[in-house]
């Protein structure tokens, strides 16, 4: 712009999509209102009765299996608030020891990561390649889906056995003492959601929806949290930037993403994930044009696998570390200690993803 006069830049900006970053505000804004969590808690809830172990176990399989899977549906983002509100109110309390907050933690973000690969909307890394590489709900399921669901299942299995005797100590306790939510309001809510959803791939239709949304919660106050609007601007302001800086970046990202196998590349995108951000790395992926098929299966399945292993390496994380930091004393959450216990869920999910 300082070199080619404002024309040419305001001509570039023009020419970039901002649709994946607007869509993921407005979404994180519309699934971390009240009446979306808490009926996501409830339905877990309900659904843990339904397997026939100790009350504890069951929770806690059911929060950290089915929770990452909304994700698929109500985002990450979402998915990622939801799990970890149950996990800090029902099993992060004083009595649980910090091996089992780890080792769930570790699973938690792993299993978010890879949670919202069912559907090509919801996972920041899929949904910025998903559009330009048509890669429908049909792809999604097929090459991904199925994968991140058994891999969910082993892992969190192994992490609930090896605490079985921890987990059946915590008492839980029912905990909704705010005022009960009407039917009409979780079904408007669930209705305008839907709609955002159908019409992810048109700026002004879901801007327009969203906007609808707004006064829909200003009518319903009394029963609503204050809209959380920072954390989806930060999400989305990070993917803008990378929409706006990532196409000058094809010059030397072009002749190594071509020349790598498969495999390497797959190895290559798990750890370069824990040290930049899965979303950042599949877009400037999805700015190489002769990229195989075989590559882009490896690039967004090793961002997604990789994405639990820090902080920073998926977008979703911010938020349950947020949400659960103080459950680990003054000190917070150590980074190394996340890394090792993502590790273990990390490798079931590699395997998973790569040999099946």
């Amino acid at each position: 712009g300082i070199m080619t006069g404002p024309q040419e830049a305001i001509h570039f900006l023009e020419s970039c999509s901002f649709t994946e970053p607007a869509f993921v505000f407005v979404i994180m804004a519309v699934c971390a209102t009240r009446p979306i969590l808490e009926v996501s808690i409830r339905v877990l809830a309900f659904l843990s009765k339904l397997l026939p172990l100790p009350r504890a176990i069951s929770f806690y399989l059911t929060t950290l299996v089915l929770g990452p899977l909304l994700g698929s549906f109500i985002t990450e983002p979402a998915a990622m608030t939801v799990c970890a509100l149950v996990l800090l109110r029902k099993y992060f309390g004083k009595d649980s020891s910090e091996k089992l907050k780890y080792a769930t933690i570790g699973l938690l973000f792993v299993n978010i990561s890879i949670g919202g690969t069912l559907t090509p909307y919801a996972a920041p890394p899929v949904l910025m390649v998903a559009k330009k590489w048509n890669w429908d709900l049909a792809f999604m399921l097929t090459h991904f889906g199925w994968k991140a669901l058994l891999a969910i299942a082993i892992s969190t299995a192994v992490v609930a056995y090896r605490f079985r005797k921890d987990l059946i100590k915590i008492s839980l306790k029912e905990s909704f003492s705010e005022k009960p939510m009407p039917l009409w309001i979780s079904m408007a809510y669930f209705t305008f959601l839907a709609l955002i959803v159908l019409s992810s791939h048109h700026l002004p239709l879901f801007a327009g929806i969203f906007l609808f949304f707004l006064g829909l919660v200003s009518v319903t106050r009394e029963y609503q949290h204050e809209i959380k609007l920072r954390e989806g601007l930060l999400v989305a302001f990070f993917l803008g930037g990378l929409v706006v800086l990532g196409s000058p970046q094809r010059w030397w990202l072009e002749p190594i993403l071509t020349r790598l196998h498969a495999l390497p590349l797959y190895l290559g995108s798990v750890s370069l994930t824990a040290i930049t951000d899965n979303a950042a790395l599949t877009y400037l992926g999805s700015q190489v044009p002769d990229l195989s098929e075989a590559s882009r299966y490896a690039l967004v399945a090793g961002s997604v696998v990789g994405g639990g292993l820090t902080v920073i390496a998926n977008a979703p994380n911010p938020a349950g570390y947020g949400i659960l930091n103080p459950a680990f004393g003054k000190d917070g959450i150590s980074p190394l200690r996340l890394f090792q216990s993502a590790l273990l869920p990390t490798g079931i999910a590699g395997i998973c993803f790569w040999l099946l």
